[in-house]
């Protein structure tokens, strides 16, 4: 089994956490929500000698997305056609869900405005399911849509790691803030309670905002359940 180590930074106007989720047998790393600080991220991830395969966005609000375009020109996977030693690349891809698609490219819903900025749209390569697994960087990773923050936001659980990385779905001791365009305060405490407070009690949680918690505190002590 691949080994996850998780690296946490605080990035942004609001202290977005940004993780790289590494295997350390290999150092092949996805970055999740890398809301600012490209050059800073960067760093890092040269610092500790990582080599990104994907970038995963819980959702499209530019505090969690703001770096993934610079990350994805900045890594470049070579890729050797079987018949010529010739080598094309790509950029490490996007991923988000599908119906994030309008909030990533509209600047009135994803909130580029609080940045003090205007009109910026944003792009994913990838948009996936509810439901979906995706095998990344050794992981096998099961996406749990949890709308209610906006209406594509997911969360991305690592299944025999025993982590998931809840953006701004579930925080210790709180949710996410509904009160933003389409966002529905319902939809977030229905599905965060069917498909997020089932998961293993020692599931280690990694919010979008804030400190790390686990699903069994948030069982306990999380006042919305």
């Amino acid at each position: 089994m691949a080994k996850l180590k998780v690296y946490s930074y605080q990035v942004g106007p609001v202290c977005t956490n940004c993780y790289f989720a590494a295997n350390t047998e290999t150092k092949e790393a996805i970055i999740i929500d890398p809301g600012a600080a490209a050059d800073y991220l960067i760093e890092q991830i040269e610092k500790e000698g990582l080599r990104p395969v994907a970038v995963l966005l819980t959702h499209g609000h530019f505090d969690h997305m703001m770096a993934a375009d610079e990350l994805r020109r900045t890594f470049q996977i070579p890729i050797y056609a079987a018949a010529a030693d010739v080598a094309s690349h790509f950029g490490v891809q996007i991923y988000a869900h599908e119906l994030e698609k309008e909030t990533l490219e509209n600047p009135a819903l994803n909130l580029c405005a609080m940045a003090g900025t205007s009109g910026l749209v944003y792009h994913a390569d990838v948009f996936v399911k509810d439901g979906e697994m995706l095998d990344l960087a050794g992981f096998s990773i099961r996406v749990l849509h949890t709308p209610g923050h906006t209406v594509g936001g997911v969360c991305y659980y690592f299944l025999k790691e025993n982590a998931l990385f809840s953006g701004d779905s579930l925080f210790c001791e709180s949710i996410g803030r509904t009160d933003f365009p389409k966002g529905s305060m319902s939809d977030l405490i229905r599905t965060v309670k069917e498909k997020l407070l089932v998961l293993p009690e020692y599931v280690r949680v990694y919010p979008g905002h804030n400190e790390e918690t686990t699903i069994e505190h948030e069982r306990v002590y999380n006042p919305y359940f």
